[in-house]
C-alpha cells in the first residue's frame, strides 16, 4: 500500500544516473504516493528526455522545468508541488533501500519530529562496519536526535516547512549550507531533527552535474563555493562572533592537506575566499528569499 508521501527529486545535467535512479525509485515497496522531478537541466539527451515524458504520460512522475538552477529554488518548487502532508527530499544520483518510504513515513509518526534525516552512505563507506561506532555522522547506524541533516536524504511534514519559509533561495550556485540555515530556523521556532538509520541510500556520488556542475571548490579561483558559507555566517551570526568567524574562514580554507601538499593553488583559493565574502554581504544586504507566506502557497497536502 503506498504511503501519503511525495518524494521530490531535483535534479541539474544528469542523464543516465537519474534514470537509473527513477527506476529505483518506482520499485520500492511500499511506493511513494507521488514522484515529482524538479529539473533544472538546460537540454536532455533524446534517450533521457523520451523516458522522462514516457513516464510522466504513464502517470509515473511529473515533469516540472525550471529555466534556472538553484538547488534551494527547485527543492522550494517541488515542496510547494507536493500533494501529501509528508515530502521526501532525495538526490538524482542515489541507490535507496527498498523500504525508504515506509521507514521515512514511520520515524515521521512515531517521533512526531519535524524533520526525519536519513542515513546516507557514501562510496567510501560501503565496505565499512560502524557497529563499534559511538560518534554520530551521517552513516551511522544509531538513531539520534541531531543538529543538522543533509539534503539529499530527509523527510519533513510539509505544514511546517511551509510555515517556517522554505529553504532561503539566496543560497546560489552550491549553494553550501543551505541545509544548515535551513535547520537553524527550525530549530529556532521549536522544532526537533531525528536521524532515522533504517532510511537508508546508498550515495552514488557521480563525477559532474549536479554540485559538481560548479567545479571544485580546492581547484579554482571562482567564488561557487564560498559564497554560501559567508552568507551562513551572515544569516545565522551576529556582532563580534560573526566578524570573527567571517575573518578565520579563508584562514581555513587553506589550511588543508591539499594546498599542503600544492600550495601554487592558495592564491586561487583566497581569491575565491574574498570574492565569495563580498557577494555573500551583498545577498545578505538584500534579506533572505524565502517562500512568501500569501497567496503563492496552497495547501495541498490538507486535501490529500
Amino acid at each position: 500500500m503506498s504511503q501519503a508521501l511525495t518524494i521530490v527529486v531535483p535534479t541539474y545535467r544528469r542523464e543516465g544516473v537519474l534514470l537509473e535512479t527513477l527506476k529505483r525509485l518506482f520499485a520500492l515497496n511500499p511506493s511513494a504516493s507521488e514522484i515529482i522531478v524538479v529539473d533544472q537541466t538546460e537540454q536532455h539527451s533524446d534517450e533521457v528526455s523520451c523516458a522522462l515524458d514516457s513516464w510522466q504520460v504513464l502517470g509515473w512522475m511529473r515533469w516540472l522545468r525550471l529555466k534556472h538552477p538553484s538547488i534551494p529554488g527547485a527543492m522550494n518548487r517541488g515542496l510547494l508541488e507536493a500533494s501529501h502532508p509528508i515530502v521526501l527530499f532525495l538526490d538524482d544520483d542515489i541507490i535507496p533501500h527498498s523500504g525508504l518510504v515506509e521507514a521515512h513515513a514511520s520515524a515521521l509518526e512515531k517521533t512526531d519530529a519535524a524533520l526525519v534525516a536519513g542515513r546516507v552512505i557514501q562510496p567510501w563507506q560501503a565496505d565499512l562496519d560502524f557497529r563499534g561506532e559511538s560518534d554520530f555522522h551521517f552513516a551511522s547506524i544509531r538513531p539520534a536526535w541531531i543538529p543538522d541533516f543533509m539534503g539529499c536524504n530527509f523527510s519533513a511534514r510539509r505544514d511546517i516547512m511551509l510555515r517556517v519559509g522554505g529553504f532561503d533561495e539566496r543560497f546560489v550556485r552550491v549553494a553550501y549550507n543551505f541545509e544548515a540555515e535551513f535547520a537553524h530556523r527550525l530549530r529556532r521556532a521549536g522544532y526537533r531533527i531525528y536521524y532515522e538509520p533504517t532510511a537508508s541510500i546508498h550515495h552514488v556520488r557521480v563525477g559532474s552535474g549536479g554540485t559538481r556542475a560548479f567545479g571544485d571548490h580546492l581547484r579554482g579561483h571562482r567564488p561557487n563555493h564560498a559564497v554560501g558559507a559567508y552568507y551562513f555566517i551572515l544569516r545565522t551570526w551576529s556582532g563580534w562572533r560573526s566578524l570573527g568567524r567571517l575573518l578565520a574562514r579563508p584562514l581555513r580554507s587553506v589550511a588543508t592537506r591539499h594546498h599542503l601538499r600544492q600550495p601554487w593553488w592558495i592564491p586561487a583559493t583566497l581569491i575565491a575566499e574574498a570574492t565569495g565574502m563580498v557577494w555573500a554581504l551583498v545577498l545578505a544586504a538584500q534579506g533572505p528569499r524565502y517562500l512568501s507566506s500569501g497567496t503563492c502557497i496552497t495547501d495541498r497536502a490538507s486535501n490529500a
